[in-house]
C-alpha cells in the first residue's frame, strides 16, 4: 500500500481541530486562540516531536511506521474505524481488533482522563498495562514500559520476584492460583494459537510454581474486590478495586479507592504528595 500524503495530512488536521484540550485531559489555559488542539499538544499526546508531527500535516517527511501511526491514533483519541482509516492513509494494513488490540477506545480514555487524582489503569485481558494515571504510577511504578511477555502482570508474577513485593505476602498463594486460573480460561477462550497460549507455554517451561498451579486445572477464580498493596514508602494499603469492561476490545479500566477516614485513605493522600516511584524494566 502507498501512503496518501494529502489524505493523511487533511485527516490529521481535521481531527486535531475537532478536539479541545479538555477532551484529552489537557488544561485549556488562558488567551487561547487556536481552534482545537495545537500541534505541540498533539505531539505531546502522541509521544513525538512537534517537528515530526508538523511535517505529517505538511505532507512531508518519511512514511511513518506502524508504531508511530498507532501512537497518533491513540493520542488523537480515534475510534477503531478512524484508526483503521489512518493506517490505510499512511500506507499500512489496519491492525487487528478485539482482544489482540492495544488501541484504547475514546470513551475509556475520556474516563481515565478524569481520574487524575485517583489510582487507575487500563489493562488488557492478559494484564498488560496500557495507560496509568499519575497516582497509579505512584502506587505501583510505571508498568507501561515492559516489553514482550513481561508486559503481562501474570507472567511477571511467576518470573520476576520484584513484582510480588507490591502485594501482601499472605495474599501470594491466592494470587498464584488466580493468575494460573485466569490464564487457563483465556487459553480455552482464545485457542491454542493465541497470545494467552504462548504465555502459558513460556511459563510451563520457566516456572515450577506455575506448573503446579496449572496442573490443578482451576478456573473461574476471580480477583478480590479489596487488594492489599505494600508501598516501599507509605506501607500497606487496602484499596477497593472497581472494574469497567470494554467488551469490544476486552480492555479493563481498574480504579482503586480507599475508604474515607481509614488509614489506607490517609496513606493514599500521602502518596499523592510523594509522587511516582521508579520501576526497573
Amino acid at each position: 500500500m502507498l501512503i496518501d500524503r494529502t489524505g493523511l495530512a487533511e485527516f490529521l488536521r481535521r481531527r486535531r481541530e475537532a478536539l479541545q484540550p479538555e477532551d484529552v485531559g489537557l488544561p485549556r489555559g488562558q488567551r487561547r486562540r487556536t481552534s482545537g488542539l495545537r500541534r505541540e499538544e498533539v505531539a505531546f499526546l502522541c509521544h513525538m516531536s512537534t517537528d515530526y508531527y508538523a511535517r505529517l500535516e505538511r505532507e512531508r517527511g518519511p512514511q511513518p511506521s506502524e508504531r508511530m501511526i498507532a501512537s497518533i491514533a491513540q493520542g488523537l483519541h480515534l475510534s477503531l474505524d478512524e484508526r483503521d482509516h489512518l493506517f490505510r492513509l499512511a500506507g499500512h494494513a489496519s491492525p487487528p481488533r478485539g482482544a489482540a488490540s492495544d488501541h484504547i477506545s475514546p470513551g475509556m480514555l475520556r474516563i481515565l482522563d478524569r481520574l487524575q487524582d485517583t489510582p487507575a489503569e487500563i489493562v488488557t485481558e492478559l494484564g498488560e498495562t496500557l495507560r496509568q494515571t499519575p497516582l497509579a504510577v505512584a502506587l505501583t511504578g510505571d508498568l507501561t514500559g515492559y516489553e514482550g511477555p513481561s508486559r503481562s502482570l501474570g507472567y511477571r508474577w511467576f518470573t520476576d520476584p520484584a513484582t510480588r513485593a507490591l502485594y501482601a505476602p499472605e495474599d501470594h498463594p491466592f494470587l498464584t492460583r488466580m493468575f494460573a486460573s485466569g490464564l487457563r480460561g483465556l487459553v480455552t477462550l482464545r485457542g491454542r494459537h493465541s497470545r494467552a497460549a504462548q504465555l502459558a507455554d513460556l511459563l510451563l517451561a520457566q516456572s515450577e510454581e506455575f506448573r503446579q498451579a496449572w496442573q490443578a486445572h482451576e478456573v473461574g477464580i476471580r480477583p478480590r474486590e479489596t487488594k492489599r498493596f505494600i508501598h516501599p514508602e507509605v506501607g500497606e494499603m487496602e484499596l477497593a478495586c472497581q472494574t469497567l469492561l470494554d467488551p469490544e476490545q476486552s480492555h479493563l479500566l481498574l480504579v482503586y479507592t480507599a475508604t474515607p477516614g481509614s488509614e489506607s485513605y490517609e496513606r493514599l493522600q500521602l502518596l499523592s504528595v510523594i509522587g511516582p516511584q521508579q520501576t526497573p524494566h
